[in-house]
């Protein structure tokens, strides 16, 4: 009787797993920081363009569904608002992106704890996306990276001269 006759490809297989990791782990930040940074953005800038589409509307929900301790709720409408259309843009072109995390880390605290508690699955998400942003910035596609380079750059040649 002979022996059966071994899988081709049985060394291959068991490396594939490892080889596609570690292709994985080559990925750039700056690939993945992108998409990231355009993801968030969309949903507050959805979020800005829904308030301002009926101003009325939202000064209601303001007062009387969002719980927002401490500001009249005109102001925080107007807060709100003002975060949800300027950190989109930031965040797009990655510009003061860390600066731009943190507000929006604390606009999404605001709104777990007071308006929305039980969307915490939702919010979650936000957070852990913005999280990375945080702790890594923007990535080499971002204005917050030509400004680093420029800086660095100025200041190699402060120290020649």
């Amino acid at each position: 009787m002979t022996d059966p006759i071994p899988p081709v490809s049985t060394g291959r297989a068991r490396c594939l797993p490892g080889r596609l990791v570690a292709w994985l782990d080559r990925v750039p930040y700056g690939l993945l920081a992108l998409p990231l940074r355009v993801a968030v953005a969309t949903v507050f800038w959805n979020s800005a363009m829904a308030h301002l589409a009926n101003w009325n509307t939202t000064l209601y929900m303001f007062a009387n569904m969002y719980k927002v301790p401490l500001l009249p709720p005109d102001l925080a409408a107007h807060l709100a608002v003002a975060i949800e259309v300027t950190t989109p843009a930031l965040l797009v072109v990655g510009f003061l992106t860390r600066p731009a995390s943190v507000v929006l880390l604390g606009m999404i605290a605001v709104i777990e704890i007071f308006v929305y508690p039980q969307a915490w699955p939702t919010h979650i998400q936000w957070a852990a996306m913005i999280l990375i942003l945080l702790s890594r910035g923007a990535g080499p596609l971002s204005v917050d990276h030509l400004i680093a380079r420029r800086l660095r750059h100025g200041a190699r040649s402060d120290v020649l001269t």
